[in-house]
């Protein structure tokens, strides 16, 4: 995907057209945005590959870089799918994924993050717990588990709550939710404690920051 990239920045070149003249054209309204996509640190979906090919005048096969298969056996390279997921102002515990009705917006993500028919969703994340990683209005992709291995950021519930977003740390017998602010202090359960439950709703798998 590097190759998608420099092309990007090679073709934007030879139109004479300026960081700023690309974004304008794509509806950025953070101008660099195109350096960081140029330099490859922000994926592109399949649908945004496709626009940029549009405002850089220019095929989306060309644009990645797919070689000419005419004369030879090589296979071209294929743009990964994607696939609309929901995305939640809240999760109310209890209340299964599919069920829930309140949906702010629809995004696309990669098809791959659904992983052995996981369901994905996404999450509005609220407070600055998770502070300087994520922060207030992000919106988390979260594939659906029932459990996670330590040290990931998930979405749990805790005493049947509303789902919220925490680095869950394993331990023999306790599970701690560790925020990444250093202004709030983690929170450590026993396994098993009946009167204070804590279930993995599902972990994270990307980040998006609305500029």
């Amino acid at each position: 995907m590097l190759q998608l990239y420099a092309n990007i920045k090679n073709r934007r070149i030879e139109l004479g057209m300026t960081q700023s003249d690309l974004a304008n054209k794509l509806g950025y309204a953070d101008k660099s945005m195109i350096a960081k996509i140029e330099s490859g640190k922000v994926d592109l979906s399949q649908s945004k590959i496709v626009a940029f090919a549009d405002a850089l005048n220019i095929k989306p096969s060309d644009l990645m870089g797919w070689e000419d298969i005419s004369n030879n056996n090589i296979e071209p390279i294929k743009l990964s799918s994607s696939i609309t997921i929901p995305v939640y102002g809240r999760v109310p515990a209890g209340v299964p994924i599919e069920a829930i009705e309140s949906i702010d917006e629809y995004i696309d993500v990669p098809a791959e993050y659904a992983k052995g028919g996981k369901r994905l969703f996404g999450l509005k994340v609220k407070g600055d717990s998770m502070y300087p990683k994520y922060l207030d209005g992000d919106i988390i992709v979260v594939r659906e588990e029932s459990d996670c291995e330590s040290g990931q950021d998930c979405v749990v519930y805790v005493n049947g709550y509303d789902a919220t977003l925490k680095k869950v740390i394993k331990k023999q017998t306790t599970i701690i939710l560790q925020p990444l602010n250093p202004e709030y202090e983690p929170i450590m359960y026993e396994y098993n404690d009946e009167n204070h439950p804590v279930t993995i709703a599902g972990v994270v798998v990307e980040i998006r920051r609305k500029v």
